[in-house]
């Protein structure tokens, strides 16, 4: 009797004990609580930086007062606006751009530098743009007074690709996507680490196996990555090992609209990023009389006619250190 109790109660045990380590297991494994079901997106300054024209690609400056993005059609232009009062400004074009095609400008986490994307012309004293965009610099004066843009040089820019969504962390690492690079098929992100005086040669991010990733943004202290594949947006956490798995965002982001240009608020608790979304925002009343051409036209000049806006949602996400 005595051994049928020791033996009951051994497995007993033993099942207790599976039981726990499966559930630390899947407690470990589970997708952090990123995006509250309850958060919906909100657009980012209606009427003054998200417009009835396509805006995407916000980046901050590190007191969270002034915005650059992009927007354009037959052009893209990097532009900034500034909080007064509360308030966002009129946007302005950034003294650097609004002559070549200039987009996805992301400000380094302490002010200095701004990186953005160009086809403008290597050369001092050449009119004629370039086949392909590489990714430009330019160094903090004053206020909002910025160097002449300086060209990054290989091995992060090639003659022949095209680089897109320049992101940068303290370290000065700097992250990129580039589509068909150096034999890599589709579009691909890559990280390059910074030497003091020049880059290391880049290394390809596959985070989510041989399927497309771009637009990364990473977190200042890389502790974490926000980019997009296909329409959606994933997070990516890193440890002493390395990357961890890749998780999607829920539906509050993703809904199937398309999406890019993430960036997270320096205290971690806002998500930026681009959408053509209009699920959520408008709808036409089929109940109602079928819309006259005014009305139709009002209709496709309004801020959802999907063209991009800048959209932004709550997250649970650390503070950039």
């Amino acid at each position: 009797m005595h051994f049928l109790y020791w033996l009951a109660r051994e497995i007993a045990f033993g099942v207790i004990i599976t039981v726990c380590a499966v559930f630390s297991v899947f407690s470990q494994a589970s997708p952090p609580n990123i995006v509250d079901t309850a958060s919906r997106p909100k657009v980012f300054a209606e009427g003054v930086v998200s417009t009835p024209f396509s805006e995407w690609a916000t980046s901050f400056s590190p007191d969270g007062n002034t915005v650059y993005f992009s927007r354009g059609a037959i052009y893209w232009t990097v532009c900034y606006s500034k909080l007064v009062d509360g308030k966002w400004s009129r946007p302005v074009v950034a003294a650097f751009s609004g002559k070549y095609n200039d987009t996805d400008p992301f400000v380094s986490p302490d002010g200095k530098r701004m990186f953005f994307i160009s086809n403008r012309p290597f050369k001092a004293g050449e009119e004629k743009p370039q086949k392909n965009y590489h990714i430009w610099y330019v160094d903090h004066l004053s206020g909002d007074e910025w160097s002449e843009p300086k060209h990054v040089d290989s091995p992060v820019c090639l003659d022949g690709a095209n680089n897109y969504a320049p992101s940068v962390s303290s370290k000065g690492t700097l992250f990129f996507c580039s589509r068909g690079r150096e034999g890599n098929a589709g579009m691909a992100s890559y990280s390059a680490k910074w030497l003091g005086d020049h880059y290391e040669k880049p290394e390809k991010l596959a985070l989510l196996g041989k399927e497309d990733m771009q637009d990364p943004f990473i977190a200042p202290d890389e502790s974490y990555m926000v980019f997009l594949s296909g329409n959606d947006l994933y997070y990516c956490s890193k440890n002493a090992n390395g990357w961890g798995t890749a998780q999607k965002l829920g539906p509050q982001v993703n809904n199937g609209d398309g999406n890019s240009s993430p960036y997270v608020s320096r205290d971690g608790k806002t998500l930026y990023y681009s959408s053509s979304r209009i699920q959520g925002f408008y709808k036409r009343n089929i109940k109602g009389k079928p819309l006259n051409y005014d009305e139709l036209e009002a209709e496709n000049i309004s801020i959802f006619n999907s063209e991009g806006n800048i959209l932004m949602i709550p997250v649970n996400l650390p503070a950039s250190k």
